[in-house]
């Protein structure tokens, strides 16, 4: 009878306990499915905040042989974000992007681009960005112009940036922002003219990014 008793009670529990674990997840996905971002800068808490390391993407294409613009990215990049109570008037980024990383989905043209005769990337392991100035051009949208360097070389570089919007991350529980930004520049200025015209000069960046609150 005892033996039936304790039986029934872990069943019962068992029960209980997967009821529970299907609540929670029904919360879970229920938020996730109802999740929705501020455009409002100033709902963002004051802060630093790191880039969301699986939520980004930083891409260059450049004109090929004017058949069609040929896209590489990065894999690899770190990037901080300090936030000010002003909004993206008063707040500042810097950004690391991993010059090795670089993949055009080409093996040799990887190994090429990598090489001395561009990058080379043995010498200038890493692109640096560093903001030093912004312009509002709209709502949540703004020219940001920043120092870049690549293979040594420093140029100031003009990026058009919209601040997609803020919220607490359904799933991680961080306070999190996105962004999305594309711009040009010369690669003659930075010392990269090697296959030109049949490369074009002009170098179109394209980044998506999220960033989470740091210590979280």
């Amino acid at each position: 009878m005892q033996s039936r008793f304790l039986s029934s009670f872990h069943t019962i529990r068992a029960g209980l306990l997967v009821a529970g674990l299907i609540s929670l997840s029904a919360c879970t996905a229920l938020s996730v499915v109802t999740h929705s971002v501020s455009p409002n800068e100033t709902s963002v808490p004051a802060g630093r905040y790191k880039l969301d390391e699986h939520h980004w993407n930083v891409s260059f294409d450049v004109d090929h042989f004017k058949y069609s613009r040929f896209v590489m990215r990065f894999d690899k990049a770190d990037a901080q974000l300090n936030w000010n109570a002003g909004g993206m008037e008063q707040s500042t980024v810097e950004a690391t992007i991993d010059a090795n990383s670089l993949d055009t989905n080409v093996p040799i043209l990887n190994k090429m681009i990598k090489g001395n005769d561009v990058l080379n990337v043995d010498t200038y392991p890493t692109m640096h960005f560093v903001s030093t100035q912004f312009k509002r051009t709209g709502d949540q949208k703004g020219e940001l112009t920043g120092d870049l360097t690549i293979r040594g070389t420093t140029r100031p570089v003009t990026l058009a940036v919209t601040f997609n919007g803020h919220a607490k991350d359904p799933l991680t529980k961080k306070e999190t922002l996105g962004f999305s930004a594309d711009g040009h520049f010369s690669r003659a200025q930075f010392g990269l003219s090697t296959w030109y015209p049949a490369v074009g000069d002009d170098v179109h960046v394209a980044i998506q990014a999220e960033f989470d609150a740091d210590g979280q």
